[in-house]
Formats: C-alpha cells, sequence, structure tokens
C-alpha cells in the first residue's frame, strides 16, 4: 500500500506507520518535502530520490506532490478498542457507522471529518463497502494515520453490540428528525449510508432512531462525506455547550 502526497507520507511517519521506504523528487526546494526527508532519517526509514517521472509511474492517485511512501497493508484495529475509546477518556462514546459506503473519496473525507472532531472511530462492513487504500488515505490527507477504523462482517450485527454496550444509534437519513432537536451529549452512534442509496431498511429498522439534516434549497441531498461533517459537527457542538 502507498501514501502518496506531503501530507499523507508526513502523517504516516508521525503516526509511526510502518514505511519500508519513501521515494522523494529528487532536487526539489520544496520546504515541506525536506522536513519529510528529514523525519524519515530521523526514524531510520530508507529515502530514495528519484525523478518526477518515476514518481509519475509509481503513483496511484497522479497527485504525488513528489512523495509517495511504501506501508505495510492497513492495520484495522478491533471493533471492541473503539469501544472503549470514549470511556478511555472520560468521555462519552461516539462513533461512525458507515452502511456501504463505496466512494473511496467519500471515505477518505469522512476519515478526516473523525480525526478533526475527535470521533472515537469508524466501523465499516467488508462488504459492498470501500475499504482503506492508497485513493482512501490520499483523500483523508493523512488523517487515517490517526483515527482507529475496524472493519466487520456484518454490521447490523455491529449495530446489535452497540445497543447491548447502551449506546443511543441513530441513522443519518432524509426523513428523520431534525437532528439538532436530537440529544448527542450521551454515548451516540451516527450510521451514514451509501452513496444513492441512504442507509438500508434493517440497519434503519434496528437503529434506535433516525435524524436528518434540514435542507432549504432545491437539491433535496447532500454527499455522503458533507452530511457526515454537519452531522458531526452537530454532536460536537451540543457537547461543547451542555
Amino acid at each position: 500500500m502507498k501514501a502518496e502526497g506531503k501530507n499523507a507520507v508526513k502523517e504516516a511517519l508521525t503516526a509511526g506507520s510502518e514505511i519500508s521506504k519513501i521515494l522523494i523528487q529528487k532536487e526539489s526546494t520544496d520546504r515541506a518535502l525536506t522536513a519529510i526527508v528529514a523525519m524519515a532519517k530521523e526514524r531510520g526509514v530508507r529515502v530514495t530520490f528519484v525523478d518526477k517521472r518515476a514518481l509519475d509511474r509509481e503513483s496511484v492517485t497522479g497527485r504525488h506532490q513528489g512523495a509517495i511512501a511504501y506501508l505495510a497493508d492497513f492495520a484495522y484495529c478491533d471493533a471492541e478498542e473503539i469501544l472503549a475509546e470514549g470511556p478511555s477518556k472520560g468521555e462519552a462514546r461516539f462513533i461512525l457507522v458507515l452502511d456501504g459506503v463505496e466512494d473511496p473519496h467519500n471515505l477518505g473525507s469522512i476519515i478526516r471529518v473523525a480525526e478533526c472532531m475527535g470521533v472515537d472511530g469508524i466501523v465499516i462492513g467488508s462488504r459492498r463497502a470501500v475499504g482503506v487504500n492508497e485513493t482512501v488515505i490520499r483523500a483523508s490527507a493523512g488523517a487515517a494515520a490517526h483515527v482507529k477504523i475496524a472493519q466487520v462482517g456484518n454490521i447490523n450485527d455491529f449495530i446489535r453490540t452497540l445497543k447491548d454496550n447502551f449506546i443511543t444509534v441513530l441513522a443519518l437519513d432524509m426523513d428523520g428528525e431534525n437532528i439538532a432537536k436530537a440529544d448527542l451529549c450521551g454515548d451516540v452512534a451516527i450510521i451514514i449510508g451509501g452513496e444513492g442509496k441512504g442507509v438500508s431498511r434493517l440497519t434503519r429498522d434496528l437503529s434506535d432512531g433516525i435524524v436528518s439534516i434540514p435542507m432549504f434549497g432545491k437539491v433535496s441531498s447532500l454527499n455522503a462525506s458533507v452530511a457526515t461533517g454537519m452531522a458531526v459537527y452537530e454532536c460536537v457542538r451540543q457537547r461543547k455547550n451542555k
């Protein structure tokens, strides 16, 4: 697996990710690339300087910005680690559950939101959903190195586990209660549906409630990552103002 781009490579180094080598564009005067080289040397990671054509050949995303790191396959955590994250910080749990998100750019953006807003972790399914790959890492701007992400075989079984742990499970969908009126200050998990399909029927039925983001324009839906950002911010807002 590769991390591409200055931010992604820097965050992989910062997080202590297992890196076999880093390719850096030679003869570059970019200060960010110079900083990456210094960090790599400090960690004992091998750096190879190559021309831009070599980077272009190795790039999966086509946007390497002069830096590519070769990583071990993404290390998913156990779902139990995410369940324990909130209590370990003395805070109410806040978990994102993704039901069929297939676009790697959406997943990357959701991971970035989760990291910036202090979400405990993200749970994704192993089927009919995108996993963490090079494009996701790039789209997350390196945040994937800092967020706990678990992959489970059955999302609905995990939702039952959440409920067994007294965590309120809310599905984000178009026909629900205004999310601003929901109480998000306790232990909460928010389900985000896939592109076009939304949250599946059985998953909706298993949830404790449906919440929605009120909209006032002519377009009736939001991109999954944008909707996630708005929902997560509302949760953080309520918790900070309680």
